[in-house]
């Protein structure tokens, strides 16, 4: 596996057959050595660094009914909320002084947010922090919302594509919502002059190593500037409750065969993984990872944007937040830095 491996760092390309070879022979030996490939190339583009994203999560109401999430609009028992353009402009200030130079607003699909609304937010966060770089994550909207939001100031847009295999997608979605939809979205973001973030679950229900190699191929064919990869965690409040979450090992192992993919994306080491591994984000970043996004939503309504069980973070204060995961960054030999961070393409 080991050749396979150095071609992969070398040429940046893999083809379907070593994507399978290397997922089907995740012994010891070759994680490891994935690891510390994959580890080298991070620190080639990226030094010890590690981006800090201040994330609000501002609405948790939403109009799909994802069979896996636990704001589906069909569970009754979800708390709905969401914060006033105040509340979240609150979040930006607190979140500024505490180093954050990119604000990640993520929500549900709710209707409530009309385009307007959304650019009026943009503008003023732009108007009030004309250094700071401003992440979208409000799912599939038309191409024109898109553009609206791009000219009204937000610089990157996140939206995971979750799985690239057609009948994977269809089982874990209703019918309205299609894969070739979400794929449309994401051509059209990236048109439009978004920095594009995408990615998938590990582990989700009825998933194989034949899925997740589609996966890797549709990253390596849409070139986004950031991926998104996190464990499957189940929630109580669906149909896939019994379900296991997907591990970190495969998730970690991931990672690095991403960044060895893309060696310049933008990588989060996310809180799901941090959720089912309490070393888990550092295990991301020791496996080429270079981001991690606290929670700069107000603690009052953190335990209500519930996509999966037993989300860590739900009860620190941004600071408390902010100061653990740089002493935690430290603790594995790395610095969480102010900076932008925005994705720099390889000339």
């Amino acid at each position: 596996m080991k050749h396979r491996i150095d071609q992969l760092a070398e040429t940046h390309r893999l083809t379907r057959e070593d994507c399978l070879a290397l997922l089907r022979h995740r012994d010891e030996d070759t994680t490891a050595y994935l690891k510390e490939k994959a580890v080298a190339v991070r620190k080639q583009y990226f030094g010890n660094t590690v981006y800090v994203r201040g994330l609000i999560e501002f609405s948790n109401y939403c109009k799909n009914d994802c069979y896996y999430c636990g704001i589906r609009r069909s569970n009754a028992k979800a708390v709905r909320y969401r914060l006033t353009k105040e509340q979240i402009l609150e979040c930006c200030e607190l979140g500024y002084g505490l180093g954050f130079r990119t604000f990640v607003l993520q929500g549900g699909e709710d209707g409530f947010f009309t385009d307007d609304k959304m650019v009026n937010i943009i503008h003023e966060i732009r108007e009030g922090y004309p250094d700071c770089a401003i992440t979208l994550s409000l799912g599939e909207r038309e191409r024109d919302s898109y553009q609206r939001f791009f000219d009204a100031g937000a610089n990157r847009y996140l939206l995971r594509h979750e799985t690239a295999t057609p009948t994977h997608y269809a089982s874990l979605h209703p019918k309205n919502l299609t894969l070739e939809k979400r794929k449309e979205c994401l051509y059209a973001l990236k048109e439009i002059g978004f920095q594009v973030g995408t990615g998938f679950m590990v582990g989700s229900p009825g998933q194989t190593l034949e899925h997740l190699a589609e996966d890797l191929m549709f990253i390596q064919q849409f070139q986004p500037q950031m991926v998104g990869l996190g464990p499957f965690i189940p929630h109580q409040d669906t149909k896939y409750a019994q379900e296991s979450s997907g591990t970190v090992e495969l998730t970690t192992f991931l990672l690095a065969m991403v960044r060895l993919l893309l060696p310049n994306v933008l990588l989060p080491s996310t809180t799901a993984l941090g959720t089912i591994d309490p070393m888990g984000r550092e295990r991301g970043i020791e496996a080429g990872a270079n981001v991690v996004m606290p929670n700069l939503s107000p603690v009052s309504v953190r335990k209500n944007y519930a996509l999966y069980d037993n989300k860590i973070c739900t009860g620190d204060e941004a600071a408390e937040c902010r100061m653990c995961l740089q002493h935690r960054m430290e603790s594995i030999g790395y610095e969480l830095v102010t900076q932008r961070g925005d994705f720099v393409p390889i000339t």
